[in-house]
């Protein structure tokens, strides 16, 4: 079985600084891409930024030049380094990951979609 395990999450004023982590790990035959969203009280989760297997990164324009995707291919872990940091960037952080498999039947892996469990950031003074 597979899990994505979050932390890093807490509060901290604004201009402030937060690493978040999350650690992929089970039966894991290889992880492809992988990225985080948030999802702020009465909104939809939204894409923060995605980075692919050769580390190809994707942010939001809201987010672009303050954080920083980034991963650890032998860790199965990716990171996010968030900096001046908001009041708007309050939210459940979420990481996902497309990770693939090994199964039984041909063609003897699967790719899957995986989620974290959150990890709340909060930015106040």
């Amino acid at each position: 079985q597979v899990q994505l395990v979050e932390s890093g999450g807490g509060l901290v004023q604004p201009g402030g600084s937060l690493r978040l982590s999350c650690g992929a790990s089970g039966s894991i035959f290889s992880i492809n891409g992988m990225g985080w969203y948030r999802q702020a009280p009465g909104t939809q989760r939204e894409l923060v930024a995605t980075i692919t297997k050769r580390g190809i990164t994707n942010y939001a324009d809201s987010v672009k030049g303050r954080f920083t995707v980034s991963r650890d291919n032998a860790k199965n872990t990716e990171y996010l380094q968030m900096n001046s940091l908001k009041f708007e960037d309050t939210a459940v952080y979420y990481c996902n990951a497309q990770i693939v498999t090994v199964t039984t039947t041909f063609p003897y892996t699967k790719e899957d979609d995986y989620w974290g469990q959150g990890t709340q950031v909060t930015v106040s003074s």
